[in-house]
């Protein structure tokens, strides 16, 4: 049996995504068993990736709730600046975590816990060139390949993946 089977995560999508953080992440959970949608602000909607390569969203995020879900994946990219001009994005963003599920962000996706209160008072790490973002945030950002902190799981570029992706997995594993 897979070890993830059973479990839901949702990965956010809009335009400008980097690709490898929503296809390994996609791919990866799949593989593991667990059930996965990508989410973004109009279900149906094709979003290009900073490439041109693209992925449609099976859900709007209106239409999800925190019940529905295990985690939520933030991909980087220039998306991030994109889902949080969409309120219900940043929501589900902000209840996913207050619920204490993991939220896993790379990279730039960071920016969507900035954009909510889930950084106050926690180590994250991002992208460098947001650090000041994650700090003003109320983080302490850390230079790492990947920070748990809690249920907030951060890493800082696409070379981080792998580690990204087990500090989820194993989080998943122990609920």
């Amino acid at each position: 049996m897979p070890e993830l089977e059973g479990k839901r995560i949702g990965i956010l999508l809009e335009q400008q995504y980097q690709e490898l953080e929503v296809w390994y992440p996609l791919y990866r959970l799949r593989e593991a068993g667990a059930t996965v949608q990508l989410i973004g602000p109009e279900a149906g909607k094709t979003y290009p990736s900073k490439l041109g390569y693209p992925a449609t969203a099976d859900r709007a995020a209106t239409e999800c709730s925190t019940d529905e879900f295990d985690a939520l994946v933030i991909p980087g990219g220039f998306a991030p600046d994109f889902m949080r001009r969409t309120s219900a994005m940043t929501n589900l963003v902000a209840e996913m975590a207050a619920a204490d599920k993991p939220v896993a962000a790379i990279c730039h996706g960071v920016w969507m816990l900035c954009s909510t209160p889930a950084l106050r008072g926690r180590r994250a790490t991002s992208f460098f060139a947001i650090k000041d973002d994650v700090t003003n945030a109320g983080a302490e950002w850390v230079d790492a390949e990947v920070v748990k902190d809690g249920n907030i799981i951060t890493s800082r570029t696409p070379d981080d993946l792998p580690a990204f992706m087990r500090a989820l997995i194993d989080s998943l594993l122990a609920r």
